[in-house]
């Protein structure tokens, strides 16, 4: 299966530097999300997805719907694309960024998830993506930390890996199952 995954455009809380993990409290794309979710669109037009997915979060499903006008699919939704749990929603992201910054891959906030465990998550969607969809080319719209996730699980230096970044509406494409 190729995979594109699609980071969600600038949303609200992007604005503000806000942790919103939780998908019950709406956080929109901004104006400027929407227009990063345009060209994206554009430039993703001539891609032949055959499935679509996004995560719970609205800014997610905002900017799906956006990258999907120029195709026939229904969106699904998968929990597990959602961002990483921190337990720390409406909090300042450098209270999470100070907090696992020691060690990234294993720090586990008190009502969150480690980013080990956010990857399993992960691998788990993918896995069953490429059970359903073998020969598809899928559309995931998610987050910075779910996609940076991915790309761990392909990584022979996972804690390297993890620091990377992913801009608003920039996306990554990959076969899964890797080529071993």
């Amino acid at each position: 299966m190729k995979i594109v995954l699609v980071r969600h455009g600038e949303s609200e809380g992007n604005v503000r530097h806000e942790i919103n993990d939780d998908p019950g409290r709406i956080v929109n794309l901004t104006a400027r999300g929407r227009e990063q979710a345009a060209a994206a669109a554009e430039r993703l037009r001539s891609t032949p997805f055959t499935h679509a997915y996004a995560s719970q979060f609205p800014r997610a499903q905002q900017t799906a719907a956006i990258l999907l006008q120029h195709h026939a699919l229904q969106l699904g939704i998968d929990a597990r694309l959602n961002e990483r749990i921190s337990g720390m929603d409406g909090l300042h992201v450098d209270v999470f960024n100070d907090l696992v910054r020691p060690d990234y891959l294993h720090i586990k906030p008190p009502k969150g998830e480690s980013f080990l465990e956010q990857m399993e998550r992960l691998r788990s969607f993918l896995d069953e993506a490429a059970l359903r969809h073998p020969r598809g080319t899928v559309l995931a719209v998610s987050h910075e930390n779910p996609i940076v996730a991915v790309l761990c699980l392909l990584s022979e230096d996972p804690q390297l890996t993890s620091q990377r970044g992913i801009a608003n509406c920039e996306w990554v494409e990959l076969e899964w199952p890797a080529a071993t």
